[in-house]
């Protein structure tokens, strides 16, 4: 299915004159950008040369520039449940309840296929590093996180991978079956073993772990507690789905007597180490606590779009001191792993709550200098010296972008929908719109024979 390409050296690459450039901060990068060794070591303002000689350049003058995008919360292997004709039309509580039995049936090479299809579909997006929420370990799934590990390096990318859990089944009041909930002891003893194995610190990390009880609905208070202490004691992030919907408040009332915010701190949440799945149903001292505390939020616009969730009130948290990036969440609620259409569908949700006047470069910042602080990463995000040299370059000659006169406005109001280029620690994953190795059309009759299969039973 996938053939590594050839490592490149590690020569001076300078990404001469793009079409437009956004850094993400205040830098000028209109004279392109210079990589070397992985990272980015000069931003060049318009006719400004390379400090030193170059060894290579490449022509950007074709192309806007941006920092690699950044997903914060994604199901990988809800690519084989998507548009599936049962839930297409259903809200969240009977679009899982559907989904459950199905997912139950899940065995490795479907997530191995189901991961593959989201993380190329990502990547060819403008996508350089994705979370992923796994929360599904039934019977001979114990490796789940592992078979996803692979597929990110076999793929090139970045990614914060979160060992999920349920230990709330059907029987004690919870959504999922039976057959998909875990004891705590199994949980965590998992969670540390894939922390010891996997867990990259520092600059440059590609692998990372956090750890995601699912959401209320699905878990109980004491593994979200023991959770955020096992985080604490090795220094890694937690992640969770909380506010998404009013039936999931109406639930957190009902079983533990708390509002979803009261929830989170009863648990030891309520902190910098924590980002939230969607987080639309806050009140404003919620969302002021939110902010005093540094927990931050993936927006999800889409799914909250598709399951009439609710919007997000993204402007009044970032104002408060909350982080906030874009997820793409899961493929059988979106039902798309695209990026930058999820930055445009960000972009006119938050105008629709708030005005025309939302700009694009906002929207543009949440799916790069904003998703890095949600997933706790200063090394990506923008385009600065230092910065790790993950980008993504988008070609404006396509039919929808005839007529377009300011470039990075076009990115997002014409439509585009897929990068041209794209590069994750100076190396090229994505070249001239395809990723070399990569059978795609291999890839997507196995996937889509998986997918017939699983829902079939």
């Amino acid at each position: 299915m996938f053939t590594h390409p050839p490592h490149p050296t590690e020569s001076r690459l300078w990404i001469r004159n793009p079409l437009a450039a956004f850094t993400a901060n205040a830098l000028d990068a209109s004279g392109g950008i210079v990589v070397s060794g992985g990272v980015i070591t000069e931003v060049l303002a318009a006719g400004q040369l390379p400090s030193a000689p170059v060894q290579e350049t490449f022509d950007a003058s074709g192309h806007v520039l941006l920092p690699g995008l950044i997903n914060t919360h994604h199901h990988f292997y809800q690519t084989l449940t998507r548009a599936w004709g049962p839930v297409a039309n259903a809200p969240l509580f009977p679009w899982l309840q559907n989904l459950y039995p199905v997912w139950a049936r899940l065995k490795p090479r479907d997530l191995e296929l189901a991961t593959t299809v989201a993380l190329a579909e990502l990547l060819l997006s403008g996508c350089t590093t994705a979370a992923d929420h796994h929360y599904l370990f039934p019977d001979g799934m114990e490796d789940a996180i592992d078979i996803e590990v692979r597929a990110v390096r076999a793929l090139g990318m970045r990614a914060t991978l979160t060992r999920g859990s349920m230990t709330l089944g059907e029987d004690d009041g919870g959504l999922p079956p039976q057959s998909t909930v875990q004891a705590p002891d199994v949980i965590l003893a998992d969670s540390e073993r894939l922390i010891r194995e996997y867990h990259e610190r520092g600059d440059g990390a590609v692998i990372q772990i956090a750890l995601a009880p699912c959401s209320p609905f699905s878990v109980t208070k004491e593994i979200m507690a023991e959770s955020a202490a096992l985080a604490e004691r090795h220094d890694v992030r937690l992640h969770t789905h909380l506010a998404e919907t009013l039936d999931e408040e109406d639930f957190c009332r009902e079983m533990f007597g708390l509002r979803t915010v009261e929830y989170l701190e009863s648990v030891g949440w309520l902190g910098s180490r924590t980002w939230l799945g969607h987080g639309i149903h806050f009140s404003d001292a919620e969302i002021a606590a939110l902010g005093a505390a540094g927990t931050a939020v993936a927006h999800c616009p889409t799914s909250n779009m598709r399951l009439a969730s609710g919007t997000a009130r993204v402007l009044e948290l970032e104002d408060a001191g909350v982080p906030v990036g874009l997820g793409v969440d899961g493929s059988a609620s979106n039902d798309a792993s695209n990026m930058i259409l999820e930055a445009r569908q960000a972009l006119y949700l938050q105008r629709l709550r708030y005005g025309a006047q939302v700009p694009v470069e906002r929207a543009l910042g949440w799916a790069t200098r904003g998703s890095s602080a949600v997933l706790g990463r200063s090394d990506l995000g923008q385009l600065a010296p230092g910065m790790q040299a993950d980008l993504a370059l988008f070609r404006l000659d396509g039919l929808r972008f005839s007529g377009s006169h300011d470039p990075l406005a076009a990115l997002l109001l014409c439509g585009a929908d897929r990068a041209d280029r794209v590069m994750v620690g100076g190396q090229w994953r994505v070249v001239d719109g395809q990723i070399p190795g990569l059978d795609v059309a291999g890839l997507i009759a196995e996937h889509s024979a998986a997918a017939r299969k699983l829902v079939a039973g």
